[in-house]
């Protein structure tokens, strides 16, 4: 059970290994792009092209899935970001239940978008949980984890791709525990760890009175959607990337070096280079390509 790209490793991980795939749920066909073309997620692309069974129901609850999952009569359900709550019918429908490959090191990071808000937290490692679910929201015994540094200009999009990857020999290692009958589970800590709630564009605009740390963070924890953004004379425009420099001073938002690279100063008096930006209605550009198309006032202060 899974939708989006995340999953897809772990399918071809499962489909190329001993273990036999006997069907595939995904969220239904969504309109994507500006025409609005009805799209398949990349889970169903990928089973459709292996001639795996797909089923695509509106919804998971009061629904024939239930009947589904039991004529199809699996040992486990795999869930990789589905995107639906899960009925404790279908949780306990399979002899050995749910697992759920989670991309965070559990308790931390419950919830929707574990991967950016490690990185907009500006954590120095994370990794991947795979966790035995209960009717809570990712809190059930963790079977089995794998950690991993996050590099200092790394960003989620580039995380999310590694995490896939670690996700997927990391399922197929607990399912061989779980065979065997040697997993271990273990319960999480009980209190309150914080919830990795989904992703907006109320998160996007920059406020340059933070530090070069936490405003770095921002931009890579929020590739490739929906993107940093500030107010550059008086257009909002996209940063993409961003590298810290030795370079200090200035009052926060300020244009300490505008000759051929963009520099601005941060809350903390330390300073960041914007090393990709994109104007509206344009396509992402180095800052230097940026500058030659757009006059920056030395010393002048960018964002809202």
């Amino acid at each position: 059970m899974g939708t989006p790209d995340f999953v897809v490793p772990c399918l071809e991980k499962l489909y190329n290994s001993r273990h036999s795939v006997l069907g595939v749920f995904s969220q239904p066909d969504k309109p994507v792009g500006r025409k609005q073309i009805l799209t398949p997620p990349p889970v169903k692309a990928f089973a459709l092209e292996k001639n795996i069974p797909v089923f695509q129901p509106e919804r998971i609850k009061n629904s024939n899935a239930l009947d589904i999952i039991k004529e199809l009569n699996p040992d486990i359900i795999i869930v990789v970001a589905y995107g639906k709550i899960l009925p404790l019918e279908i949780l306990s429908a399979a002899k050995y239940g749910c697992i759920n490959v989670h991309a965070s090191l559990l308790p931390k990071y419950r919830g929707a978008a574990p991967i950016q808000w490690a990185v907009l937290d500006g954590e120095e490692k994370t990794g991947v949980s795979i966790m035995q679910m209960d009717e809570g929201l990712d809190t059930g015994d963790v079977l089995l984890v794998k950690e991993t540094q996050i590099g200092e200009d790394e960003t989620s999009a580039e995380l999310f791709d590694r995490l896939s990857l670690i996700g997927s020999d990391a399922l197929v290692e607990a399912l061989d525990l779980i065979e065997s009958g040697s997993a271990s589970p273990s319960k999480q800590p009980e209190g309150d760890w914080g919830y990795a709630k989904m992703i907006t564009k109320e998160l996007c605009p920059i406020d340059w009175n933070k530090s070069a740390f936490k405003i770095h963070n921002q931009v890579r924890g929020l590739q490739t959607w929906p993107v940093a953004t500030t107010i550059i004379n008086s257009k909002n425009v996209k940063i993409h990337k961003t590298c810290h420099t030795d370079i200090k001073g200035g009052i926060a938002g300020e244009i300490i070096d505008n000759n051929k690279k963009l520099v601005v100063s941060c809350g903390d008096g330390k300073c960041l280079e914007i090393l990709e930006i994109q104007a509206e209605g344009k396509k992402k550009m180095s800052a230097r390509d940026f500058l030659l198309g757009n006059k920056i006032e030395l010393h002048s202060v960018i964002g809202g």
